[in-house]
């Protein structure tokens, strides 16, 4: 092949690729706009079920999702069946064939106790979420801060807007500590499976911006960020 052909077939082909990608007019520099960021949307599995009656099937969310049309969920781990390699597979089979992408693995975990045995099982569990949300092509884990648990009940925690007393001995300030301490285990899990550690606003240490961005700042690292539910801050949102 001579060398102008060559010359011809790149530069053309160059020229096909770019076509979808760069305006073909001329703008004035003050007449130029800055394209913004398409908003993408997510449905969290537990839109579906609730806590109430059987598990909703994480397929039958996907089927859901794809027929609105929306480019994701965020699965929450209670409501999987297993975590199994074969159902993992073909979560993530069906998924794909349906154009929807997994966006977040949310978990229940507490880090607000003394007691040692239950924190390490608790960090113990987060390590475990996030080797499988990476197995799973996910890349972000919703972490909670977890709280006194001196409200045993939801409703009334609910009906106290979210705020419970401190454990009898303790301080906030104990709190926070073993919070901070037990996601700095977890990073690095966190770093070796390419998973980013999400806080949530979701009661206890982070019922307040205070809370969240205290823990926030302790934790200089880029593998933990925060995340927001707009419903979630009950006392001045």
């Amino acid at each position: 092949m001579s060398s102008s052909r060559r010359s011809f077939i790149r530069n053309g082909l160059a020229g096909t690729l770019a076509l979808p990608l760069v305006p073909q007019f001329h703008l004035d520099s003050e007449d130029k706009i800055e394209a913004a960021g398409r908003i993408k949307l997510s449905i969290s599995s537990y839109s579906y079920w609730h806590f109430r009656g059987e598990k909703y099937p994480i397929r039958k969310v996907i089927d859901e999702a794809a027929k609105l049309g929306v480019e994701g969920i965020d699965i929450l781990h209670r409501q999987m069946d297993g975590d199994d390699n074969k159902y993992i597979q073909d979560l993530k089979k069906h998924a794909f064939e349906n154009g929807i992408t997994f966006t977040c693995l949310s978990i229940h975990q507490s880090f607000v106790s003394p007691d040692k045995a239950f924190l390490k099982k608790e960090i113990d569990h987060t390590k475990k979420c996030i080797e499988l949300a990476a197995r799973m092509g996910i890349p972000c884990l919703r972490l909670n801060s977890g709280r006194w648990n001196t409200i045993k009940s939801f409703d009334d925690l609910m009906k106290n807007r979210g705020i419970e007393p401190v454990l009898p001995g303790y301080t906030e300030d104990d709190g926070f500590k073993w919070c901070i301490d037990s996601i700095q285990q977890c990073l690095p899990a966190a770093e070796e499976f390419g998973v980013l550690m999400a806080l949530e606003n979701h009661w206890g240490l982070c019922s307040t911006p205070e809370g969240q961005l205290r823990i926030k700042k302790a934790i200089d690292s880029p593998w933990f960020g925060i995340m927001m539910d707009t419903g979630n801050f009950l006392e001045n949102p």
